[in-house]
């Protein structure tokens, strides 16, 4: 049987997970249902998501700004892991994980329930935007997100003013800038917060624009927000660099 939750990356209870049953849906809005978020852009019942045999579905109730999964507006559409799901201001991500026959399938899935397990007991971590200099809330994931156990992952310069330069992550989300965060640039097109890369799992790796003045580019397509894996290039100004996930 599927054991699943959903990850709240930002909104108003960014850091929570909702584990998902598989016997009953799971009902999502303002006023009343599972996860009831105080948001004016979610409808009162705006969203369910229920297990269909072979997978869960997200279904919107009709609500009156829509849900949207993976970028697109939907009415129903079958959820993937990985699947980001955005309700009014927030947006929350699927975490799937089942028992499979055979070694290899098994050594992923014990990977899978450890990398839930650590997800799990981020629920003791407090997660929270804190203001920038400017007195502006940080859009990005709190200080004090770690990296998931078993997990190795470098970012290395292969373009621009820093190429040969090499990263290792050491936390679970690493802020992209010019001289500073986790991944400080000398490119003077890179603006100060930049980019920012999230971690939540080994399979579970976002790219996220954070205003920039230039964008953030994903494998050279320019993206707000977007999933990205090992040996894909993240573009920042005149900056090239390359992620490798060690496994």
């Amino acid at each position: 049987m599927a054991r699943a939750f959903l990850k709240l990356v930002s909104g108003a209870k960014e850091g929570m997970n909702v584990p998902l049953p598989d016997d009953a849906p799971l009902v999502i809005g303002r006023n009343k249902g599972d996860l009831v978020l105080e948001d004016a852009m979610v409808s009162g019942r705006h969203l369910q998501i229920l297990w269909k045999g072979d997978g869960y579905v997200a279904r919107d109730l009709g609500s009156t700004n829509g849900t949207l999964v993976d970028g697109r507006l939907i009415r129903e559409v079958t959820l993937r892991p990985g699947s980001e799901i955005t309700v009014g201001n927030t947006r929350m991500v699927l975490f799937l994980a089942s028992e499979d026959a055979g070694s290899t399938a098994r050594a992923g899935s014990i990977a899978n329930q450890l990398e839930i397990a650590w997800l799990l007991d981020e629920d003791l971590v407090e997660l929270k935007g804190s203001p920038d200099r400017t007195g502006t809330p940080a859009d990005v994931i709190g200080q004090d997100l770690r990296l998931p156990p078993g997990i190795i992952a470098v970012v290395e310069v292969v373009a621009g003013q820093d190429a040969g330069k090499v990263f290792r992550f050491t936390r679970g989300n690493v802020t992209v800038g010019r001289k500073m965060g986790e991944i400080p640039l000398s490119d003077p097109e890179c603006s100060r917060r930049h980019a920012v890369i999230e971690v939540f799992g080994r399979e579970m790796i976002y790219l996220r624009d954070l205003g920039s003045t230039n964008g953030t580019f994903h494998n050279g397509r320019k993206i707000g927000v977007c999933r990205i894996q090992s040996g894909d290039t993240l573009g920042v100004g005149k900056t090239v660099m390359k992620l490798d996930v060690k496994r």
